[in-house]
C-alpha cells in the first residue's frame, strides 16, 4: 500500500514539475522576487535601525525566512484551478491513493523553495555575505527554513481548498504579508512600539529568523530560539495538515 502511495505521489509531483517547463515565467518570477526584495531593503530602503554591525549580516538570514513565507500563491492558485476545472474530481475517480495530489503539489513546492534558497544564498555570497558557523549548523539552518516553509505550505493548501476558486486566492494571500513583515526579518523588535514589538516576537517566523541567524554565526545573534523554531512549525502542521486532508476528503461529498 505504501509503495502505491509513493508511486501515485511521485506521479503527481512530476505533473507539477511539468508545469515549470510549460510556465517558466512564473518560476523565474518566484525566484527573482526575493532577490529584488533583498536588493531593495539592503540598498534602497534598509537602514538596519538598531542593528549592530553590518546590516547585511542581519538582513540576509531574515530574507531567507521571509522567502519561505512568500510565494504561496503559486501553490494556492494551482490547487484552486484544479478544483475549478474539475481536475481533482477526475483524479479522485481514478484508482489513486487519496491525497496523492496534495502530496505531489507540496513536493514540487518544496523543490522550488529549496531552489529559491540556493539562489538567494548565492546572491548573498556575491554581495559579500558569509556565514560564520559550522557546516552542520548551516545545514541545520536550511532545515529550519524548509520546515517553516512546509508548515506555511500546508496552511496555504488548506486555505486554497477553502477558497475553492482562483479569484479568491488574491484575497486570501493578503494574509501572508502581515505574517512576513510583522516579524524581525528586516528590523529589530526593540526599535518598534512596545505592543508591536511583542507581536513581532511571538510571530513564528521571528523565531525561525533568529534561530537561523544564530546557526549562521551572525555577530550579535540571539541564541535559544532553535527549539521554538522547530516547535512552532510542527504545531502549525499538526493543525493545518489534518484540516487540509479532511477538507480534501470531503470535496466530493
Amino acid at each position: 500500500m505504501t509503495a502505491y502511495a509513493l508511486t501515485d505521489s511521485w506521479t503527481m509531483t512530476r505533473r507539477e514539475l511539468a508545469r515549470w517547463a510549460r510556465q517558466p515565467v512564473q518560476l523565474v518570477v518566484n525566484l527573482v522576487f526575493p532577490v529584488m526584495l533583498l536588493l531593495m531593503f539592503g540598498y534602497l530602503v534598509g537602514g538596519g535601525r538598531g542593528v549592530g554591525g553590518e546590516y547585511r549580516d542581519y538582513l540576509i538570514p531574515g530574507m531567507l525566512s521571509l522567502t519561505m513565507a512568500f510565494g504561496l500563491e503559486g501553490t494556492m492558485i494551482a490547487v484552486t484551478q484544479d478544483l475549478d476545472k474539475g481536475v481533482i474530481d477526475r483524479f479522485r475517480s481514478m484508482p489513486m491513493t487519496n491525497g496523492a495530489v496534495l502530496v505531489g503539489r507540496s513536493a514540487a513546492d518544496m523543490l522550488q523553495s529549496a531552489t529559491a534558497l540556493v539562489v538567494l544564498v548565492g546572491v548573498g555570497a556575491a554581495l559579500g555575505w558569509r556565514t560564520h558557523g559550522t557546516a552542520a549548523a548551516f545545514l541545520g539552518a536550511v532545515g529550519l527554513l524548509l520546515l517553516f516553509r512546509f508548515a506555511m505550505l500546508w496552511i496555504g493548501i488548506h486555505l486554497a481548498l477553502v477558497a475553492g476558486k482562483p479569484e479568491m486566492v488574491q484575497a486570501v494571500q493578503i494574509l501572508v504579508w502581515p505574517v512576513g513583515f510583522l516579524s524581525n526579518a528586516l528590523a529589530l523588535p526593540d526599535t518598534m512600539p512596545g505592543w508591536l514589538g511583542t507581536v513581532v516576537e511571538w510571530n513564528p517566523m521571528s523565531h525561525t529568523a533568529t534561530a537561523v541567524r544564530d546557526l549562521f554565526g551572525t555577530p550579535g545573534a540571539e541564541s535559544g530560539h532553535v527549539w521554538p523554531a522547530v516547535i512552532w512549525p510542527l504545531a502549525l502542521l499538526a493543525v493545518f495538515f489534518p484540516l487540509a486532508v479532511r477538507r480534501f476528503g470531503r470535496l466530493s461529498r
